[in-house]
């Protein structure tokens, strides 16, 4: 289940994949947001799994209703999901959170009710401020490869703000052996406000990294500060405490921890929400 990680400050608590959601792993219907019948296994190229959706999640979502995991601060939603060739979700709404995506492999196509419309490949981000309420689709629009991509909901500063849409691309120089900074808090709302590519309306922030395999990076919490990693692809150790986060695993991170993160054989692909202390928050179902 959840086990310490201890890092240099013993502050670290491992969330393993295996915890995740209700079932480790959705398995939703096809007539959800309009998507035709799956086809017969092994019949569709690029299908790399039986049922169009598989959603990993890591707080209370849908059919994984738990208020022992809520959340994790401000961070909301925390959905890992692969969405199979030619499928997606259909036109719905939402209001009052922010809504950040990271592609992580295949390209994912983006209409909404603002007149947005674009196609993101791997590194890239987008957001929305849902506020007062706002409808879009999201679609694996390529008939060969399968999409995966990171959804997070945070919770706003204030409620009945006006919706927004923004993208940022990035490179694989960008991100790799370094972090590389993608969310930030809008003018104003927190730590660093106003110089991020993707600015919301909350004191957060997300960043990626791409290690090389053996190559080490640091990771740092300060004070009155928490964080959410996550172990995108690959896996990575800690020099300290020695324990590793495997694909797909998490961590929750208090204020003051410290970790060297030494990517495996396989490099490591890493993810790290951070935000403002709240008192209380982590897993309580484990």
């Amino acid at each position: 289940r959840t086990r310490r990680m201890p890092g240099r400050s013993g502050r670290v608590s491992r969330v393993e994949s295996s915890t995740l959601g209700l079932e480790h792993a959705r398995r939703a219907s096809t007539v959800w947001f309009g998507n035709e019948s799956n086809p017969p296994k092994g019949s569709a190229p690029g299908w790399t799994n039986e049922n169009w959706l598989k959603s990993r999640f890591h707080f209370s979502f849908a059919e994984y209703n738990t208020h022992k995991n809520a959340d994790y601060g401000v961070l909301r939603v925390m959905n890992d999901d692969l969405v199979q060739p030619g499928r997606g979700f259909g036109t719905h709404g939402h209001a009052n959170m922010e809504i950040v995506t990271y592609i992580v492999e295949g390209s994912l196509t983006h209409k909404d009710s603002m007149g947005t419309s674009e196609s993101l490949g791997r590194g890239s981000i987008q957001f929305m401020t849902a506020g007062t309420g706002v409808r879009h689709s999201e679609h694996n629009l390529d008939k060969s490869n399968p999409l995966r991509f990171i959804q997070m909901w945070i919770t706003p500063n204030a409620g009945g703000l006006a919706p927004n849409y923004g993208s940022h691309e990035t490179s694989p120089d960008e991100r790799k052996n370094r972090w590389c900074r993608l969310v930030g808090p809008v003018p104003g709302a927190g730590a660093n406000a106003g110089t991020a590519p993707v600015q919301i309306n909350q004191d957060a922030g997300i960043s990626v990294a791409e290690i090389d395999a053996g190559q080490t990076l640091p990771l740092s919490v300060p004070t009155g500060r928490q964080a959410y990693l996550l172990c995108v692809e690959g896996s990575a150790t800690d020099g300290a405490g020695g324990e590793s986060l495997e694909r797909h695993d998490a961590a929750e991170l208090k204020a003051g921890t410290e970790l060297s993160l030494t990517a495996g054989s396989e490099g490591a692909h890493l993810l790290v929400v951070e935000m403002a202390e709240r008192a209380g928050s982590g897993r309580k179902d484990l």
